[in-house]
């Protein structure tokens, strides 16, 4: 079998802009799973979100979550990174407090905020799940005595906001995290050299899998190291133009089934 890996984003690329999958998107990809192709949800949700998606598709999926730093085949994680407690406390007090919005904080199958805002509340209407608004100096110290901490940070706010933040962080050097948007209006940070082509790559090496074996789609900033690394890389119709650039195949957008349209074209090659 010439592919045996789907690696999907989720919002923006395999949902339309009306959080749907479209009857032909979804046709495709179990006809895919059908042809025992293994479908992977790679995706900056948590996991209460993927698995919304999942339920939809109707067919077991592999879950990438958080951006990757936590993945999950059927209930079992494979694969988890997370950032040091002091670096949720510097990144809340450097940025989300001075620009007076709240923190996102994810670990395992949690969700934490500082504050809940039009963003957390269009979140929440989105993947039907609550987080628990919390203290960041408290949780830490709880996290510090775990020797663990959170998956991925983020921060969602008006586009000008988020470039401004963005700039920031870039020009203070965190040695620790790195960063990218996922839309417009949210950033997301996660440990160190952590991405969703790292992600993809733990996938492969999981279930014995060659990379060039692979088809990954994604339209934004956070989609690019897996649409580098994968066998063939789509970029939707809808996608920035620096993931155009790269990709292999620009396919038509999310709006327009480019999910199905470019596993026409590949998966007749199988």
């Amino acid at each position: 079998m010439k592919y045996q890996l789907i690696c999907l984003d989720v919002d923006g690329t395999l949902l339309d802009d009306e959080k749907k999958i479209l009857k032909p998107v979804k046709e495709s990809l179990r006809k895919a799973y059908g042809m025992g192709i293994q479908i992977a949800l790679v995706t900056g949700r948590m996991p209460a979100g993927a698995e919304i998606v999942e339920r939809e598709l109707a067919f077991p999926c592999i879950k990438a979550c958080s951006a990757g730093t936590y993945i999950l085949l059927g209930d079992e994680c494979i694969h988890m990174e997370y950032l040091l407690p002091e670096v949720m406390r510097k990144i809340y007090q450097q940025f989300a407090v001075n620009n007076g919005v709240p923190l996102w904080i994810f670990r395992g199958r949690k969700w934490y905020v500082t504050d809940v805002d039009s963003y957390v509340e269009r979140e929440i209407e989105i993947i039907h799940y609550e987080p628990e608004v919390v203290d960041v100096d408290r949780l830490a110290r709880q996290w510090e005595e775990e020797e663990t901490g959170p998956n991925k940070l983020l921060i969602a706010a008006d586009p000008e906001t988020i470039c401004r933040i963005q700039k920031e962080m870039e020009e203070m050097g965190l040695p620790q995290i790195d960063m990218a948007r996922s839309a417009n209006t949210y950033l997301e940070i996660f440990p160190k050299g952590v991405t969703k082509g790292e992600a993809m790559i733990s996938i492969c090496e999981k279930l014995d899998i060659p990379l060039e074996k692979t088809i990954a789609f994604g339209d934004q900033e956070l989609d690019i190291p897996m649409i580098a690394k994968a066998g063939v890389g789509i970029a939707m119709g809808n996608a920035i133009e620096e993931l155009k650039e790269l990709a292999d195949y620009v396919t038509k957008t999310n709006n327009d089934g480019g999910i199905a349209f470019a596993l026409e074209r590949y998966l007749t090659e199988v």
